[in-house]
């Protein structure tokens, strides 16, 4: 019996970036107003829940597509020996490596427009 895609680990967790407007859902930004928001006279709350660290959300991300290609890789070879017994498990760890590769190429190329376009600004 085959296994249904899974979903990429450390991605899956993005979410509610349809409700960005305005300020109302970021913490600490609600109290620091005048002098207060300029100096840093109020500690910004400690960010909580499963997104915190950022650069350690992307390493878990790149790590799950690099174990996808991995597996696809291994079941390739266990094809081309005639050992896999149902070859549609190869073709959906393919399938599934070849999507998180296109979703990796597509978040790098947004970041890097970002970097370009701060980059065009003037100061």
């Amino acid at each position: 019996m085959t296994s249904p895609i899974s979903a990429i680990s450390g991605l899956s967790g993005v979410s509610g970036l349809s409700g960005v407007a305005g300020t109302s859902g970021v913490s600490g930004v609600e109290s620091a107003s005048g002098a207060d928001a300029l100096t840093g006279g109020t500690a910004p709350a400690p960010v909580q829940g499963p997104n915190e660290d950022f650069a350690g959300m992307l390493a878990q991300g790149l790590d799950s597509v690099q174990a996808s290609q991995k597996k696809a890789d291994d079941l390739a070879v266990q094809v081309a020996d005639g050992t896999l017994k149902d070859p549609a498990q190869y073709t959906m760890a393919a399938n599934e490596a070849s999507l998180g590769l296109q979703l990796t190429l597509a978040v790098r190329n947004k970041a890097l427009d970002a970097f370009q376009e701060i980059m065009r600004m003037q100061a």
